[in-house]
């Protein structure tokens, strides 16, 4: 085992599932995006699997690829699964903090979805951060889509969230550990929350961190999440989406109440779906990942038939 597969090794116990899914390790590449490389994971379909479906997977803030890693094999049965590192953070490129908006993001999907082979009509699965991130390019590219499905995005009527929007503040200064266990032993999901799968955690802890002058980092630029991030008119996005589209929330989210559901899910229009995943809480796919994966395909499959029938 070399020296970054050791690093890498998740200490925790785990289930056969999880060993089963990331020892299918996405293919790692590259598109180049307005003088920014954009890194993404890419699984292809398992042999035999014909005329398959295409999804890309999006990542909340400060979060990256690996955090589907668990959750992309799943799909492999029926699908060619992408999963993005958004710019600035994970392996993606930095860009200056004035750059960075929904729409160059929106960009970078459209980019990685084109590069990654993930064919006609795909599916976009966006978390939080990544989730309005995605309703901007269902904005602009939404007839190309298969359809969306938002997890756990906290969506705020425009007159409740201005106040919340203006606080909203920079990931902070870049911190420099030690040695590359401390910077593991520091990781902590945001907003903080217990995850009872902690081999989940402690593998995306392990796959969070890079080598840097004096030690070890977090994958992210702290200016990659400023407090323009919230500024843009999502709820305008959102409406405007022309695809179909499904809200996923944990029953227990930190983030997103009962409120803020049915208000989000109102943009989507009368037939869209409200999926609540039980005992579930903002990071629902690392809560309970193989009921986020169940509930997913159930929904991406219901509407590919659709489009047979």
């Amino acid at each position: 085992m070399s020296e970054e597969e050791q690093r890498l090794a998740v200490r925790a116990a785990a289930p056969d599932w999880f060993h089963w899914a990331i020892a299918q390790q996405g293919q790692s590449r590259r598109v180049e995006v307005e003088g920014c490389s954009i890194h993404y994971l890419l699984w292809q379909p398992e042999a035999g699997v014909e005329n398959p479906g295409g999804i890309l997977f999006v990542h909340g803030g400060g979060a990256h690829a690996h955090w589907w890693s668990h959750i992309a094999p799943f799909f492999r049965a029926g699908y060619r699964v992408a999963a993005i590192d958004l710019s600035g953070m994970g392996d993606s490129g930095s860009r200056p903090e004035e750059v960075y908006n929904a729409t160059l993001r929106a960009q970078e999907i459209h980019a990685v979805i084109t590069d990654g082979g993930l064919g006609p009509r795909p599916f976009l699965v966006g978390h939080s951060f990544g989730g309005f991130m995605s309703m901007r390019y269902a904005s602009l590219y939404g007839e190309s889509l298969g359809g969306m499905v938002i997890a756990d995005s906290p969506l705020r009527p425009p007159e409740e969230g201005g106040s919340r929007r203006r606080r909203a503040s920079p990931m902070g200064a870049v911190r420099i550990y030690p040695d590359f266990e401390a910077a593991v032993a520091r990781f902590r999901l945001r907003p903080r929350q217990i995850c009872e799968n902690r081999f989940i955690v402690e593998y995306i802890a392990r796959h969070s961190i890079k080598a840097a002058e004096g030690g070890w980092c977090w994958k992210f630029d702290g200016n990659a999440m400023s407090g323009r991030r919230f500024a843009e008119p999502f709820h305008e996005h959102l409406q405007a989406a022309n695809c179909r589209s499904a809200l996923f929330i944990g029953a227990d989210s930190a983030l997103v109440t009962e409120e803020m559901a049915r208000y989000t899910n109102s943009l989507m229009g009368p037939k869209a779906p409200l999926v609540v995943i039980p005992a579930a809480q903002h990071h629902l796919m690392l809560d309970q990942p193989l009921a986020f994966v169940a509930a997913v395909r159930t929904q991406l499959e219901g509407w590919r038939r659709e489009d047979l029938y």
